[in-house]
C-alpha cells in the first residue's frame, strides 16, 4: 500500500470546501492509505463525472493548501433501491447514474481522513457539512453503508449484530461504527456483501441514518410532470429496389413522420436496411459492393440526426456499414431528438458477414442516455450471447434495441427466442426489427424473413407470454407499443422471480475484458469505456 510522502504540518490553517478537478490525485492517495489492497480506487472520469453531476455534494477539508480528508454523496430516490442493496447498486455501477435532484436521501459513497491528520477531528467536519447540506437541500436523511474494521477480530465469536450492539454499548471500540453513532447515525440493519473487496468488515456493512428533523415533505402534485411511459415505434422495412439516396431518404422520412404523428419516443429500424442501394453495385462482387455502401453511411447518418430533430423522436438508425482504417464495421446509431449522436458497432460477427464482406468485429459496448431511458443496442447475431445485454443490465439498461436480418426462419427464430431471453434474464425491454421482401439484383441479401415486435419479462404485470406486440410476419408494416418503466422497478423489487437480485455473485461474476483480455472495461454512463486493471476472467 502506497505511503504519503506528507510531513504533518506544524500550523495548522484548515479549510472546508468542495472539491474540484485538480484535487483527483490527493482524493486518490488519502483512498489507497486508508482502504484495503483490493478496493478500486477512483478514476478521473469517474472524479470529475461526480464534480460534474453534484458539485456541493462532493467536499473536502485542506490544511495549509494540502487536501487532508475528503466525503463524496449523491442524492437517490431511495426507495428504488430499499434497504438492501450492495455498493455496485447504490452508485450505478460507480457511474453515478443513480443520482437525481428529484431524489430524497442524500447517500454517502466514500469518507476518508489522512491518517496523518487524525486528532483534528476532520471526520466530524465533514459530516456536519454534510448534514448542512442535508438540510439545505430539504433531503428526508442522510444514508451510507458503513464499514466496521474492527469486526475481523471478533468474526470468529459474534455475529455482526452482537458486534454491532457491544460498539453501541462502548464495550468495543470501532474507528469507524463508533464514530458514526457518536455524530448521531444509527443503524437500521446489517448489509451482507455491500462491499465484497472490505476483508476487514467480512464483507459486512451497516446501514446507517442520520434523520434531518427539518424535513418538510414535498407537496405532491395531482399532475406529476415524470415521465414512466415509453412509447415505441418499430418498423417492418419492405427490401425494395430504390434507385437513389433520395427516394431511400424519402423512405426513411415517411416512417419517422407516420411514427412521429402518434408521439414516440423511439423509431427503430432494421439492420443493413440501406442495402438495396448495393444493387447499382452488384457487379463489383461481394465485398466491392459492400464497400461502395459504405460511402452511403455518413449522408444517411446526417439524414437521420435531421430527422431526430425535426420530427422530435429518438431515432435508432438500424445499421450500416462503416469503413475506418481500411476495415469494414457493421455499426448501429442511436440518434437523439437534441441533435446529438452516438454509435454502437457489431462485437459479433456471423460467418458468412465475413466471409462476404468482411465485416470486423467492434470492442466496445455502451449504454446510451436519452431524454426517457437509459438503453443498449444488440445487432443481430450480438443478441445471441447472454453476456453482452448483462453487463448493459448492469449499468442500469431499461430498453434493449436489437435491428436485425434473417433470411429464412432458422435465423429469425434465433434471433427472436435469444432476445425474450434477455427480457426475462435482466428485467428490461427488448425491440427488434427486421427486413422483408426480395432483392433479387443484390448479391447475399436476395430473400429476407422478418417478424418484428416488442417485449417484456413474463409476470404478473406484464403479458403472459411477454409479448407486448408484434408485427404481421413478412409484411411491411410498423408496430407501436407502451411500455412502463415503473413496472421494472417493481418487478425488480418485488418479482415473483427477480433474476438480476438473486444472482450468486459469491459464486460466479462477470467482467468485460479489453481486445487482448488484460483489462477489464467499465461502461460508463455516458457510453466511454474506462479500463483498468484485470482481476479474473470471465467466470
Amino acid at each position: 500500500m502506497p505511503k504519503s510522502n506528507s510531513k504533518k504540518p506544524t500550523k495548522h490553517i484548515l479549510h472546508l470546501r468542495t472539491l474540484e478537478k485538480v484535487d483527483y490525485e490527493a482524493v486518490r492517495e488519502i483512498l489507497q492509505i486508508n482502504y484495503p489492497t483490493d478496493a478500486e480506487p477512483w478514476t478521473r472520469d469517474q472524479f470529475e463525472r461526480l464534480i460534474k453531476i453534484f458539485p456541493e455534494g462532493q467536499i473536502c477539508v485542506e490544511d495549509q493548501g494540502k487536501v487532508v480528508a475528503y466525503a463524496l454523496s449523491l442524492i437517490v430516490n431511495y426507495d428504488d433501491y430499499g434497504d438492501d442493496h450492495t455498493y455496485r447498486q447504490i452508485t450505478g455501477n460507480h457511474t453515478f447514474n443513480t443520482h437525481t435532484r428529484e431524489g430524497d436521501v442524500l447517500y454517502g459513497i466514500d469518507v476518508c481522513v489522512n491518517p496523518e491528520f487524525k486528532g483534528l477531528r476532520l471526520g466530524r467536519r465533514l459530516y456536519d457539512a454534510r448534514k448542512e447540506i442535508c438540510e439545505s437541500l430539504n433531503l428526508k436523511s442522510i444514508i451510507a453503508g458503513g464499514r466496521m474494521p474492527k469486526y475481523k477480530e471478533y468474526s470468529d465469536r459474534m455475529s455482526p449484530r452482537e458486534f454491532i450492539e457491544k460498539v453501541k454499548r462502548k464495550e468495543i471500540f470501532d474507528p469507524v461504527l463508533s464514530f458514526q453513532i457518536s455524530n448521531d447515525f444509527h443503524v437500521k440493519k446489517v448489509l451482507k456483501n455491500y462491499a465484497p473487496y472490505d476483508i476487514e468488515s467480512k464483507t459486512h456493512a451497516t446501514l446507517i441514518e442520520w434523520n434531518n428533523v427539518y424535513y418538510v415533505e414535498k407537496e405532491k402534485k395531482m399532475h406529476s410532470p415524470t415521465r414512466n411511459i415509453v412509447r415505441l415505434g418499430v418498423v417492418q422495412w419492405q427490401m425494395r429496389n430504390t434507385d437513389s439516396l433520395e427516394s431511400l431518404c424519402d423512405n426513411i422520412e415517411f416512417f419517422v413522420d407516420a411514427v412521429s404523428d402518434y408521439q414516440a419516443d423511439f423509431i427503430l429500424f432494421p439492420e443493413l436496411f440501406n442495402a438495396p442501394l448495393m444493387k447499382e453495385y452488384n457487379h463489383l462482387g461481394m465485398a466491392g459492393a459492400i464497400k461502395k455502401l459504405a460511402e452511403y453511411t455518413e449522408p444517411i447518418r446526417n439524414q437521420m440526426i435531421k430527422f431526430a430533430l425535426s420530427y422530435n423522436i429518438n431515432i435508432i438508425a438500424g445499421s450500416m456499414p462503416v469503413e475506418e482504417n481500411g476495415h469494414l464495421y457493421n455499426v448501429a446509431y442511436l440518434c437523439r431528438r437534441d441533435g446529438t449522436w452516438e454509435e454502437q458497432k457489431k462485437i459479433h460477427i456471423t460467418p458468412n458477414e465475413y466471409d462476404s464482406w468482411s465485416f470486423q468485429s467492434g470492442d466496445k459496448i455502451k449504454v446510451f442516455d436519452t431524454d426517457v431511458a437509459r438503453i443498449g443496442i444488440n445487432i443481430c447475431y450480438d443478441v445471441e450471447f447472454p453476456e453482452l445485454a448483462r453487463l448493459m443490465s448492469e449499468q442500469g439498461m431499461q430498453i434493449l434495441f436489437v435491428p436485425y436480418l434473417t433470411d429464412i426462419k432458422n435465423g429469425f427464430e434465433r434471433v427472436r427466442k435469444c432476445a425474450q431471453a434477455r427480457a426475462i434474464e435482466n428485467e428490461c425491454y427488448v425491440a427488434i426489427a427486421g427486413s422483408v421482401g426480395n432483392l433479387p439484383k443484390v448479391k447475399n441479401m436476395d430473400i429476407q424473413f422478418g417478424e418484428s415486435a416488442v417485449y417484456s419479462p413474463c409476470d404478473i404485470a406484464f403479458p403472459h407470454s411477454g409479448v407486448i406486440s408484434a408485427a404481421t410476419e413478412n409484411t411491411e408494416m410498423t408496430i407501436l407499443a407502451d411500455i412502463d418503466l415503473d413496472l421494472l422497478k417493481d418487478l425488480h423489487n418485488h418479482g415473483s422471480v427477480r433474476n438480476l437480485k438473486d444472482r450468486r455473485k459469491d459464486l460466479y461474476e462477470l467482467n468485460w475484458l479489453s481486445t487482448k483480455g488484460a483489462t477489464v472495461a467499465d461502461i460508463s454512463s455516458n457510453g466511454k469505456v474506462k479500463t483498468k486493471k484485470a482481476k479474473k476472467e470471465v467466470s
